[in-house]
Formats: C-alpha cells, sequence, structure tokens
C-alpha cells in the first residue's frame, strides 16, 4: 500500500503547477476501505484513462515524467490485494485516482 500510495501522490505532485493543491483522504465506500489521491493538474481525457494503467504508457511522452510504470505497477499491486485504482478526470479538470480495498471488520 505504501508503494501505490508514494506513486499515487508523487504523480499528483509531478503533474501539478506549482503553488498547486493535492489532497489525500480516505474514506469507506461501499463496504471497501478507500484513499483518494486528487490534484488541481491539467487532466487526463477519457480517452486516455484506460491506457494510463498500461505498462509504458504516458499521455505525454514529452512531458518530464517518470517511466510508464508508476500507474501499472500500482493497479497491479491493488489488484494483487483484492482491490483496484480507478481515475476521474477530464482535461482541465485536474485527476482524482482512488485505491479502494477491502475492509477489515
Amino acid at each position: 500500500v505504501r508503494q501505490i500510495m508514494v506513486n499515487l501522490i508523487g504523480n499528483a505532485v509531478r503533474y501539478s503547477p506549482e503553488g498547486s493543491v493535492v489532497w489525500v483522504r480516505a474514506e469507506q465506500i461501499a463496504g471497501q476501505a478507500a484513499v483518494i489521491v486528487a490534484d488541481q493538474g491539467k487532466g487526463i481525457a477519457e480517452v486516455d484513462q484506460a491506457r494510463i494503467f498500461e505498462k509504458f504508457a504516458r499521455v505525454d511522452p514529452n512531458e518530464p515524467g517518470g517511466s510508464g510504470l508508476g500507474l501499472y505497477i500500482s493497479r497491479r499491486l491493488a489488484q494483487a490485494m483484492g482491490g483496484d485504482i480507478s481515475v476521474d478526470s477530464a482535461p482541465g479538470q485536474g485527476a482524482r485516482f482512488t485505491l479502494t480495498l477491502p475492509a477489515r471488520d
């Protein structure tokens, strides 16, 4: 879980403009534990949202950033623990990534 959070928060900071806000919130959604990481970056078009979880995929390869493995690895780790990662975003609206995992009783 720590590695997933490092990737999600790192991406939020990397792709947000200087001086913007990145927020992290934990809550319970439909019986699952959820951690939401949201930023005020340029957002991700709907057509790119599934692709960003693929190995070596980057929305803009000309933009400085990582190798395109962070979200791929993060989703694989989440799924191995019985959860998942989803994204809600639109161009110009920032991005909101939600990590869901089975909640403990």
